[in-house]
């Protein structure tokens, strides 16, 4: 194109030169109309560190794409005003905000040129790629790196593609092993590898420090599933005294079981199931860490009918609320006293403002059903039903 340029320039100089003087000459040759070519840069990084700084490696990405843009002024190059920066994504996927906008552009017809600073910075991925190239040679897109020159048009650039690609993914894969490999090393010394803290425990330093109010609150848990010996018990009680997690949610049966089962509390760092002495100070004893997991060793069946048989229920499976949502069986103990409820299940999954009766006193409903029942088998007043019925009939 640019030798194109010039020779036409040099023919230009000469033909005015030639005509110059000469009657009706134009002394001037018609420039060719060159095809304005939207060009998108699209940028990305790995990982979030650093992205804060003022001037930060999506940035300078940027500004070697749009350097790179400007020099192709001559041959219609322009940059379209959207920016396409994916910070914090791995280039191992397409699942990726910027990149699915720019994909989305580009069905719209609003972007011909696409412009990376190095191939990896699309994906890391061949298969991944492929599909890219796909989509790109379907809306007639060009994909420009800035840094590696090569033409996807002929069979030779392909190939360079393809095999600079295949070391963009053994590149990820090397830097996954590397990860995965310090990560299991850090595990083996006991060390935090971040994730969400327990309940009970807070990050300081990305190490795991006692929160001595939350640390009392998962001692107690313990201690009242050793008295009830039923995790769906101790569930519906910690729901009901509102009881939550460090992070808002309700202390249902799947948190309480985790919470239950985690090594963390007895001092233990555990990594692909296999338990190592933890850095971090251990909140449960490990007596009744023990106790516990041999509840949970005990046939569920017979712990959830030894559960029953301490808490009889008679109308268990028999009473419902106004929305016709079954009302389950539950108790609480205060001062050595025990108090039994029956709790809507809209209750106990919703919350009590999503159900108009939330729970209602167990012997209060159990004596009234009972006097109900009575009454109705109750020979003596079922005779004098029927005797009021036939003086009725008889009036009639």
């Amino acid at each position: 194109m640019t030798r194109m340029s010039r020779s036409s320039a040099a023919s230009g100089r000469e033909s005015s030169v030639t005509d110059r003087g000469q009657p009706g000459s134009a002394g001037r040759a018609e420039r060719p109309l060159i095809r304005k070519l939207r060009c998108a840069v699209y940028t990305r990084k790995s990982t979030e560190e650093g992205l804060e700084m003022e001037f930060n490696s999506l940035d300078a990405q940027r500004e070697a794409c749009e350097a790179y843009v400007a020099s192709q002024r001559a041959e219609g190059w322009l940059l379209v005003s959207d920016r396409y920066d994916d910070g914090g994504f791995s280039g191992g996927t397409l699942e990726r905000p910027a990149l699915k906008r720019l994909l989305a552009d580009i069905e719209a017809g609003r972007v011909d040129v696409v412009v990376v600073y190095k191939i990896d910075r699309l994906s890391r991925s061949l298969m991944d790629f492929s599909r890219l190239v796909e989509v790109f040679d379907r809306y007639n897109v060009t994909f420009v790196s800035v840094t590696q020159s090569f033409n996807t048009t002929t069979s030779m650039g392909r190939l360079t593609l393809n095999v600079l690609l295949s070391f963009a993914q053994f590149e990820r894969e090397v830097i996954g092993e590397r990860i995965r490999d310090k990560f299991a090393a850090s595990r083996r010394k006991g060390m935090w590898m971040g994730g969400w803290a327990p309940l009970g425990y807070e990050v300081r330093d990305r190490k795991l420090v006692v929160n001595e109010e939350d640390a009392k609150l998962v001692q107690s848990i313990f201690q009242r599933f050793l008295k009830t010996g039923s995790a769906t018990i101790l569930a519906r009680q910690l729901i009901q005294e509102g009881v939550r997690n460090k992070y808002g949610k309700l202390i249902d049966k799947g948190i309480l079981y985790k919470l239950l089962n985690n090594p963390v509390y007895i001092g233990e760092a555990v990594h692909k199931g296999v338990s190592y002495p933890g850095e971090h100070i251990a909140i449960i004893d490990r007596k009744v860490w023990d106790k516990v997991q041999g509840q949970f060793q005990t046939n569920p069946r017979k712990r959830a009918g030894t559960a029953r048989a301490q808490t009889p229920s008679l109308l268990k499976g028999l009473i419902f609320g106004p929305g016709g949502v079954a009302m389950s069986p539950s108790h609480t103990r205060k001062k050595g006293r025990l108090y039994r409820y029956y709790v809507s299940q809209t209750a106990l999954k919703q919350g009590a403002e999503d159900c108009p009766i939330g729970r209602v006193p167990a012997a209060e409903i159990e004596r009234i059903v009972i006097e109900r029942s009575v009454s109705c088998f109750d020979p003596r007043k079922s005779s004098s039903r029927r005797g009021v019925t036939r003086a009725n009939q008889s009036k009639v």
